[in-house]
C-alpha cells in the first residue's frame, strides 16, 4: 500500500516532510503571493498561524488563498500566465507533492522527463538525438498541445490521481489547489471546471500524472518519442509514418483527454529545422541551438545593449553577464562551433552601443582619443554612416578591440567556451 493511503493526511502533515517542504520552498525562494508574504517572512508566520492551518487542513476546512496572476514572455514569441500561490500554499502544495511524487513515480515512464528527480531537458534532447542518429529515425513530429496547463480535465485528472490515491482528505486538498481563484483588477476571477495553475510545486507532478496516459498509448504502439511536460516529440523512420502517428494522437488527445493539438504549431520536421527544448540535431547527430533560440537570445541582446537604457556602464556588465552566464548554463549543450559568429556579432553591438552614447562627432572624436586612437582610425569620429556600419569598421575595431571589451567586463559566448573547455 502507497503512503498516502496508508497514513492519508498524516503523511503530508509528518513534520519531517513539512520540514522538507519549507527548505525547498525557500530555497526556490520566489515572488510573494497577494498576501505579501514573502519567503523571508514565510517562518514567522508559519511560527504564528501553523496551528490553526494544520486543523484546518485536518478537518478538511482548508481554503487556499487567491494566486496572483504575472505574465511572462516565452522564448520563441508570445506570453504566458503564471499563477503565483501564497507562500503558505507554495508550501503546502511542496508537502503534498513529495508524498504523491512517490506514489507516481514508479508509475511513469522512462519516455518522460520533465520535473522529475535525476532527469532533466538535457537528457531529453540527448535521448531525442539518439533516437536520430543511432535509430535513423529523421523525420520528427513537434506536437503542440493548444494551452495544455489551462485546458486539463479536472474530472479526468482526479479520476487519474484516485486510481492510486483513494484517502478523501488528500483528494479534497489537492481538488480544492486545483479550482482556487486568482485575483485580477482586486477582483476575484474563479475557476473554470479545468486547467493547473502553473506557478506552484504541484502543477509540473499533476501535467506528468494527466499525460502519462498518453506516454503508455505511444509505447503500447511501439512509438519511439520524448516527452519534457508538455513538450512532445515523436521520432519517425518515414513521412507516411509520421502523418499517420500525428492524425492518431490528435484524434487520441480530443477523445481521451479532451485536449486539442494546436495544427499551426504541430507538424513535421527534420531534425536540423526543429526546436525541442531549444535545441535541434543536426547532420551528423551534432546537437545545436534552434533557430527559434538563436533569435530568442539575439531579440535579448538587443534588448540589454540598447543604448537608449539609462544604465551606467557597470550596471549593464552586471545585467549583461548575469543573463549570458544563465544563458549559457542552459544553452551549454549545444556543441559550439557557432560560437565565434555569436560572440562577434554581441561584439559588434557593444561598438554599437558605445559609438551611440558619444552622441555625436565631438563626443566621438574625445572618447577615441581618450582610448589612444591615432592617424586614421581617429577620423572615423567625422563619419556619417549609420552606428551598425561603423561598429564593424577597422578602425572602430582597431579601437574597442575584443580585449579591451573584455577587460572591461564584457563577455561572451566564445569567452564561456574556452573557459569550460579549459
Amino acid at each position: 500500500m502507497n503512503v498516502l493511503n496508508e497514513k492519508g493526511l498524516e503523511a503530508i502533515l509528518a513534520p519531517d516532510n513539512l520540514r522538507a517542504a519549507y527548505l525547498k520552498v525557500k530555497a526556490n525562494r520566489g515572488a510573494a503571493g497577494v498576501d505579501g508574504i514573502g519567503v523571508v517572512q514565510l517562518a514567522e508566520h508559519l511560527r504564528r498561524h501553523w496551528s490553526v492551518i494544520e486543523q484546518k487542513i485536518r478537518r478538511g476546512q482548508y481554503e487556499p488563498g487567491l494566486l496572483r496572476p504575472v505574465v511572462i514572455p516565452k522564448p520563441g514569441g508570445g506570453q504566458r500566465e503564471l499563477n503565483i500561490p501564497t507562500t503558505q500554499d507554495r508550501l503546502v502544495q511542496q508537502a503534498i507533492a513529495q508524498p504523491l511524487s512517490e506514489v507516481f513515480e514508479p508509475l511513469f515512464s522512462h519516455h518522460s522527463y520533465g520535473y522529475r528527480p535525476g532527469r532533466s531537458a538535457h537528457d531529453a534532447v540527448r535521448q531525442m538525438r539518439h533516437y536520430v542518429v543511432q535509430e535513423a529515425r529523421s523525420v520528427l513530429v513537434e506536437v503542440d498541445i493548444h494551452g495544455f496547463f489551462d485546458e486539463v480535465n479536472h474530472d479526468i485528472l482526479m479520476q487519474r490521481i484516485s486510481d492510486e490515491v483513494q484517502d478523501k482528505g488528500v483528494l479534497r486538498l489537492i481538488g480544492r489547489y486545483l479550482r482556487c481563484g486568482k485575483l485580477v483588477n482586486n477582483r476575484k476571477v474563479r475557476h473554470r471546471g479545468k486547467g493547473i495553475p502553473q506557478g506552484g510545486p504541484l502543477s509540473p507532478l499533476l501535467a506528468n500524472i494527466y499525460l502519462n496516459r498518453m506516454d503508455r498509448e505511444l509505447e503500447e504502439r511501439g512509438c519511439y518519442f520524448v516527452r519534457y511536460a508538455d513538450d512532445i516529440t515523436l521520432c519517425c523512420k518515414t513521412e507516411e509514418e509520421a502523418e499517420q502517428l500525428l492524425a492518431w494522437l490528435t484524434d487520441w488527445l480530443w477523445k481521451k483527454l479532451k485536449l486539442r493539438v494546436n495544427r499551426k504549431k504541430s507538424g513535421l520536421r527534420p531534425p536540423e529545422e526543429g526546436s525541442f527544448l531549444g535545441f535541434r540535431v543536426e547532420r551528423g547527430g551534432r546537437i545545436a541551438m534552434s533557430r527559434k533560440s538563436v533569435e530568442a537570445f539575439k531579440q535579448e541582446v538587443r534588448r540589454l545593449l540598447d543604448a537608449r537604457n539609462a544604465w551606467r556602464w557597470a550596471e549593464l556588465i552586471k545585467r549583461w553577464n548575469s543573463y549570458l552566464r544563465g544563458w549559457w548554463g542552459y544553452y551549454r549543450l549545444s556543441e559550439w562551433h557557432e560560437a565565434e559568429r555569436l560572440s562577434r556579432w554581441c561584439r559588434r553591438h557593444v561598438r554599437k552601443l558605445c559609438w551611440l552614447r558619444w552622441h555625436n562627432w565631438k563626443g566621438r572624436r574625445n572618447a577615441l582619443a581618450r582610448l589612444g586612437a591615432k592617424g586614421h582610425h581617429a577620423y572615423i569620429a567625422y563619419s556619417s554612416r549609420g552606428a551598425w556600419r561603423v561598429a564593424a569598421s577597422p578602425s572602430v575595431q582597431a579601437v574597442l578591440t575584443n580585449r579591451r571589451l573584455r577587460d572591461w567586463g564584457f563577455v561572451t559566448p566564445s569567452d564561456l567556451v574556452a573557459a569550460a573547455s579549459a
